[in-house]
């Protein structure tokens, strides 16, 4: 049981300075370049992310062509039903995390590498329903007797994030960007099996529920980062 909860969690389970004002010289003056002909830059962009954070809105501000800063907020849900080794399975993941990262560009151009943090809401949820007798932490137990057995897990809420990526160069017009990297959120943390059968009273019935959660967990430790490859597509103003 314990091999099928641990797959099936598996399978459930992204101010240009104000341009200075010129003073006209008293006299004649030598005709200049207009601003129109010389691309002053970026400082504002806003964009849609999308990718295995989530789809949502992003923002940012091109302090120059190094350094820049950008916030965004990503959401999704997915749910899914599957019924392996005569065992149903339904799984929900709901993305939901939201931070701000800072953005250095070392050769002034179209690569970048940034880092910041997330406040991550994601979570797995998960219920199981077996259709034959199915073994918990050694005992065998029957379809009536587990019922439908749910749980749901979820990282920490404060991650860190590394990326590295691509954003176009800091001039004004359409921009995509992509980006990937890791979300040190820790090991996802599950929450204590329940069940709906005719032994969820049972005292040696949900001590081997806990045994199957805690066995559980040790495989799910061993998994503390999740991917982050985004992609965006917007304007800078």
């Amino acid at each position: 049981m314990r091999k099928l909860l641990t797959g099936a969690i598996a399978g459930t389970c992204l101010f240009v300075l104000p341009a200075a004002a010129q003073t006209t010289p008293a006299g004649p003056v030598e005709p200049t370049m207009s601003s129109t002909d010389e691309d002053p830059g970026s400082t504002f962009s806003a964009a849609v992310a999308a990718g295995s954070l989530g789809i949502g809105p992003e923002i940012g501000w091109r302090l120059s062509d190094h350094v820049g800063i950008r916030g965004g907020a990503n959401f999704l849900n997915v749910s899914a039903s599957f019924e392996p080794e005569d065992v149903s399975f339904d799984g929900k993941i709901k993305l939901n995390s939201f931070g701000a990262m800072v953005d250095v560009y070392p050769f002034g151009g179209n690569f970048r590498l940034s880092g910041g943090a997330r406040i991550n809401n994601n979570e797995i949820g998960l219920a199981a329903t077996p259709n034959v007798d199915v073994e918990i932490n050694g005992n065998e137990y029957s379809p009536q007797e587990v019922g439908t057995l749910s749980t749901s897990a979820a990282p920490k809420k404060f991650s860190p994030a590394l990326t590295f990526g691509w954003s176009g160069k800091n001039r004004r017009g359409f921009m995509v960007g992509v980006e990937s990297g890791v979300l040190f959120q820790g090991s996802f943390k599950i929450d204590p099996l329940t069940s709906t059968g005719t032994a969820r009273n049972d005292a040696t019935f949900r001590a081997d529920l806990e045994a199957e959660r805690l066995s559980l967990q040790k495989d799910v430790d061993k998994v503390k980062v999740y991917p982050i490859f985004q992609f965006a597509i917007g304007y800078r103003f």
